[in-house]
This record gives C-alpha cells, sequence and structure tokens, in this order.
C-alpha cells in the first residue's frame, strides 16, 4: 500500500489553504534554521544541486561576485558559514546530472531525501505523517490557471503573519518584472495579445509522446526522452528531450533577471536549489517520468545504466546514514511508496510525425497507412554531419542576421534521395540542428530557433518558420575554463527534419545552404555576450 500521495500544488486555488503547502512553507522554515554544515539544512541540501560558496573551488574563483551565495538578496537569508569538512563536500556537494541519462533517476533521490528530512520536520512541529511534496504541473487548469506560480510562493508572509520561507526576492519571471508564470502552448492561446507574445508558447510536453528513454526512433528524436548515455555528469552534452523542454525553459523562465548583476536564483544551477519552487518543479518532471512510465514506455535495461556511474548517488537522511542508490533502485513508483494524484497521459496526436512527413513530402498513400503502425525502428545508422556554418557566432538581441550553415554537397544528395524514396519501408532521414560550444555569462535567457526565416516576418510568418527554443540553464558554469566543463560550454539538438522537408519540396535545398535565425527571448544586459562555437546540422537515416 502507497504511504504517501503528492498532490497538486494549486489545489484549493494554490494558497496556504492548501495544507500541503501551509506544512511546506513550515517545514523549510525549519530547515532554513539550521547552519550550512548542517546534512538537515535548507543550504545544505541546496548545495546538493551545485552551490557557490566555497571560495576554494574553481566555479566561486570564476564566477562573478553578484552571482556568489554571499551575494543574494534577502529574503531568504543565504549563510555563507561555516562549511563542512572537505570530505563532506566532496561526498555530498555539486551532485546534480546534467546532460546525462542519469538527470532523472538523480533528481528522483535528490527529492526522496530532501521530502523525508522535511516530514521528518513537519512532524515534529505538530503536522501530518503522511505529508508529501506537492507538484506544479504548469500544464493544468484551465485558461491555464495552473502557469501562474501558485500564489503561495508570492506571499511575504504566513496565515499567522509570520515571514514566508517560501517568498523569494531574486525570482523575477519570464517579463523580468516579478510576474512568476510558464509560457505554456495553452497560456499562449489565452494571452496572445501580450506585446511579448513571442516568448509565449516554447514550454510544451511534447516530450511525452516520445517512446524511447535514449536513442531515436519516428516518434523520439535524438537525443531520447531520457537523454543521452554517460557517466558520471554535473553537467555533460546534450541534454534529454524532457531535460531541454519542459525542464530547461521553466528553470530560465521563473529565474528571469533585473540587469546584468541581479539574476532570479532558479535561472542558475548554482543557485537554483535555494529557491523553494525549485523542488516543486521537480516534481512535475519526475511526475512526467511517471505518466511517461504508466503509458508503456520502458526504462533502459543497460546494467550502465540501472547500476548507476561511479562516484554513486548518495544522499543525506534524517537518521544521519547516508543513502547510497542506483538509478535501479528509484526507477519504479511502486517500490518507493509514493504516487502522484495525477498521472493521466495526454492524448498523443492523431497523425504520427512520420505520417505528417510523408504526406509533406507526397507520399500520401504511405501516410495514411503509418498511422495505424508502431513507431519504434530498434536500429539507426549513426548521425553524419550534413552542414555547419563558417564558425563562432555572437547572437544579438534581434537575430537579424542570418547563420548560413553550408552543406555537403554528397551528403545534400543522400538527403534528398531519403526524401524522394520516403515510404513506410524506407522513412526519410531525420534533420537535427545542433547548437555547439555555447558559451556565455548569463543563463536567464532563452534562444529561439528558426529556420529560413524570410527578412521583416510578420507574427504568422515567426510561427511558420520557429523549430524551437532552448534555455540556456547552466551556460554560466558551463563556461568557466577551469570548471567542470573545461569552458566547453553547452550543446542543444533540435529536430528540424519538417522543415529540411519543406525546403526540399520547395526546391531550396539546391542552393547548398540552409539559412539559420537565432534570437534572444529577451534583450539582454550590456556586457553579456552569448557565443555559439558552431551552428551545424546532422542527418539521420534508417
Amino acid at each position: 500500500m502507497t504511504n504517501y500521495m503528492r498532490t497538486n500544488a494549486w489545489n484549493d486555488g494554490g494558497t496556504f489553504n492548501n495544507a500541503d503547502l501551509l506544512w511546506y512553507a513550515k517545514g523549510v522554515g525549519k530547515m532554513m534554521g539550521r547552519s550550512l554544515n548542517d546534512p538537515a539544512s535548507w543550504w545544505f541540501f541546496a548545495a546538493i544541486h551545485g552551490e557557490l560558496v566555497n571560495p576554494d573551488t574553481a566555479e566561486y574563483q570564476a564566477a562573478p561576485a553578484f552571482i556568489r551565495w554571499g551575494s543574494i538578496n534577502n529574503p531568504p537569508s543565504v549563510p555563507t558559514t561555516p562549511l563542512p569538512v572537505q570530505a563532506t563536500q566532496d561526498k555530498f556537494w555539486n551532485q546534480c546530472q546534467h546532460g546525462s541519462w542519469y538527470f532523472l533517476p538523480w533528481h528522483r533521490g535528490y527529492l526522496l531525501a530532501l521530502e523525508a528530512q522535511l516530514r521528518a520536520d513537519i512532524v515534529s512541529l505538530g503536522g501530518p505523517n503522511t505529508w508529501a511534496l506537492p507538484y506544479w504541473d504548469y500544464f493544468g487548469g484551465s485558461q491555464p490557471a495552473e502557469a501562474l506560480m501558485p500564489p503561495a510562493f508570492g506571499a511575504t508572509t504566513l496565515l499567522d503573519g509570520t515571514p514566508n520561507p517560501l517568498y523569494v526576492a531574486m525570482r523575477y519571471g519570464p517579463d523580468n518584472n516579478g510576474n512568476i508564470y510558464i509560457p505554456t502552448e495553452a497560456w499562449e492561446g489565452t494571452h496572445n495579445q501580450d506585446l511579448n507574445w513571442q516568448q509565449f508558447g516554447d514550454v510544451t510536453d511534447t516530450c511525452l509522446q516520445n517512446d524511447i528513454y535514449t536513442g531515436s526512433d519516428t516518434a523520439t528524436p535524438l537525443p531520447g526522452f531520457g537523454g543521452p548515455e554517460s557517466g558520471f555528469s554535473h553537467g555533460g552534452s546534450a541534454h534529454g528531450n524532457i531535460e531541454q523542454n519542459p525542464h530547461d525553459l521553466v528553470h530560465v523562465y521563473v529565474g528571469g533577471y533585473i540587469n546584468s548583476t541581479d539574476f532570479g536564483l532558479m535561472a542558475d544551477p548554482d543557485t537554483a536549489a535555494l529557491d523553494p519552487i525549485f523542488y516543486l518543479h521537480h516534481c512535475n518532471i519526475d511526475r512526467m517520468w511517471a505518466v511517461w512510465n504508466g503509458a508503456g514506455n520502458t526504462n533502459p535495461t543497460d546494467l550502465n545504466w540501472l547500476n548507476g556511474p561511479t562516484p554513486q548517488f548518495v544522499m543525506p537522511m534524517p537518521n544521519n546514514e547516508p543513502w547510497v542508490y542506483t538509478p535501479g533502485d528509484v526507477q519504479n513508483l511502486s517500490s518507493l511508496d509514493y504516487t502522484y494524484q495525477d498521472v493521466t497521459a495526454p492524448l498523443k496526436p492523431a497523425v504520427s510525425l512520420l505520417a505528417h512527413r510523408l504526406f509533406a513530402l507526397g507520399a500520401i498513400s504511405a501516410a495514411d497507412v503509418v498511422k495505424s503502425l508502431p513507431s519504434k525502428v530498434t536500429q539507426r545508422k549513426p548521425a553524419e554531419l550534413f552542414g555547419a556554418n563558417a564558425g563562432p557566432v555572437q547572437v544579438s538581441n534581434t537575430g537579424g542576421t542570418p547563420i548560413e550553415v553550408t552543406l555537403h554537397p554528397d551528403v545534400q544528395k543522400r538527403v534528398v534521395g531519403s526524401f524522394q524514396q520516403a515510404s513506410i519501408s524506407t522513412p526519410p532521414d531525420q534533420l537535427y540542428l545542433k547548437l555547439e560550444n555555447v558559451r556565455g555569462t548569463q543563463d536567464a535567457t532563452v534562444l529561439r530557433v528558426y529556420i529560413d526565416l524570410p527578412v521583416h516576418a510578420d507574427r504568422d510568418t515567426l510561427r511558420a518558420h520557429y523549430a524551437g527554443s532552448v534555455g540556456l540553464f547552466g551556460l554560466r558554469s558551463a563556461s568557466v575554463k577551469n570548471g567542470a566543463h573545461g569552458g566547453a560550454g553547452l550543446t542543444f539538438v533540435l529536430d528540424i527534419s519538417r522543415f529540411v522537408d519543406k525546403l526540399h519540396v520547395k526546391n531550396k535545398l539546391s542552393s547548398g545552404r540552409i539559412k539559420v535565425n537565432l534570437v534572444r527571448s529577451n534583450e539582454l544586459p550590456q556586457s553579456t555576450d552569448i557565443e555559439v562555437g558552431r551552428v551545424s546540422i546532422y542527418r539521420q537515416p534508417y
């Protein structure tokens, strides 16, 4: 029998009338009352995800002064001493898994450990011994109300007038004005008259249509729902589909910034877990993984995933006994004593992505047949470089100058041949845009990607050429030359197959170039640079 139910934070209007939120605030308050070096403190748990408090680390030394924990505006009042002994830091701190197929299981264990500590504190305060973390389902509600941050997080006081531990000063939202909401597709549908319309509709749950955890098929673009094969990765390669969208985008949009020295805590991995909304966001990501599994999709069976990496995952627990766990230990909710209020999977499109492509490429009869066929393809050929631009580019605020990706003639022939022969038995190549070695100093922004965008495009034209968005969550850290990434930056992958299909049908591939526009979601502060090392396109044949 499951003992713990994680419920929707928007129950009872998302206010402190929701007892789960009220007890969450009280538990957070008790954890915040402990010292930085106490494994049961809020600050220690935040540092497990990432920290900028130890001045002896390369990360701290390279970070601008304004982003270090000692510069964070109150509330919360973040301590910077006493530090745990180095052995404790090495064991527990800076452990979050990103750009890795361990992203989902590591964060599930992280939530379980924090939830256990909060529950122990809540019980000590007279609260229920069945309390569990709520989740923020920003895709839910009518209009859709739940895209807004639950009001309890914006209140400065609790019901009794005491300070609200869930309130954070450095939290600015998509418009950088303190209005916190997630620009989902449903939100855009009811707020499309807003002057900032270009920011809307970026955040989706499309990843739930994937059917492979790692890899690709006709329903799942690279690198897969859960991420690419990896070792222990505190950052790393391209993010999995659920990590890239919605995870990264929600972090960046909730955080936001005001100016070059005032950013939202959620926008940077080394400050994000200081914000109590972090855990409700990750609770929803964990719920989405459960939804995906509940729809019949399976996790990796590879022992390298099941047994986890070296070093092993470890979390502090209320009994002062470290909990060492593997992905295999946490992959099924049924063995973890908790469930979610709602694990209903959203309806899949009536027509598959492959059917859309076959229809667009002229294989109409094949498109009709493929609608009823399974999407899974067990063996894929390696991806091949199709083309690349000439070198590093600076991303402007306007994105007015297109980046020209020059195509390799021999590879172009193979791509065109796959389009001409497209059928059920020989699906057309999938095409991926890759933004490589993205570097910069400001995590709190989003890059929007357009393919073959005409000059002076109106709103409808922009939408027609919009390929997707990437949130630069972790950009600053990944750009530190002496850091964990060696300054390599971030890498993003977007499936642009449907756009290359259109270029082929319009005979535009014959030019040997594909135009790409990268646009910042909003104006960034002066002296803030974003550089993309290379813009490339890959083909993946079947």
